[in-house]
C-alpha cells in the first residue's frame, strides 16, 4: 500500500507540474497574441494616418488646380472682353460672356473646390424643396440615359 500511496503522490506532483506548465503555455500564448493585436492595431494607424495624408495632399492639389482652372477662366474672360467687338448685338454679348467668365474665375480662384462645397451645402440648406427637385430631375435624367 505503500508504494501505490508514494505512486499517487508522484503521479499528483506530475499532474501539478503539467498543470503547471500549461497554465505557462496558455499565459505565454496571451502574451504572444496581445503583443500580435498590438502590432496589428498599430499597423492599422500607421495605415490610416497614411491614407489620411494621401487624401489630404490630393484635396490640396485639387483645390490647387481648381484655383489653376479659375484663374484660367479669369484670363479667358479678359482676352474674350478684349478681342470681342464694342459695339452692337455681337459687343454686347462678348461683355456678357467676358465678364461671367471673369466673375466665375475669380470665385474659382478665390473659393476653390472646399470653398464651393461650403456655399452649394448652404444652398440647399437655405432651398431645401428646389434642392430637391432639382435632384429628382437630375436623377430622372441620368436614369433615361442609363437605359437607352
Amino acid at each position: 500500500m505503500n508504494n501505490v500511496t508514494t505512486t499517487k503522490k508522484e503521479v499528483g506532483h506530475e499532474f501539478e507540474k503539467a498543470k503547471d506548465a500549461a497554465a505557462g503555455a496558455v499565459d505565454k500564448m496571451k502574451e504572444g497574441a496581445s503583443n500580435a493585436m498590438d502590432k496589428a492595431k498599430d499597423m492599422a494607424s500607421q495605415a490610416g494616418q497614411a491614407i489620411g495624408n494621401v487624401a489630404s495632399t490630393v484635396g490640396h492639389k485639387a483645390d490647387d488646380a481648381a484655383g489653376s482652372v479659375g484663374a484660367g477662366m479669369h484670363s479667358l474672360g479678359e482676352k474674350v472682353r478684349e478681342k470681342g467687338p464694342d459695339s452692337g448685338f455681337m459687343g454686347k454679348a462678348s461683355h456678357a460672356v467676358g465678364d461671367a467668365l471673369e466673375k466665375g474665375g475669380k470665385y474659382l480662384e478665390e473659393q476653390k473646390l472646399s470653398g464651393m462645397a461650403g456655399d452649394v451645402t448652404d444652398l440647399i440648406r437655405r432651398n431645401p424643396i428646389p434642392a430637391l427637385l432639382v435632384g429628382i430631375g437630375l436623377g430622372f435624367l441620368l436614369a433615361r440615359t442609363l437605359r437607352s
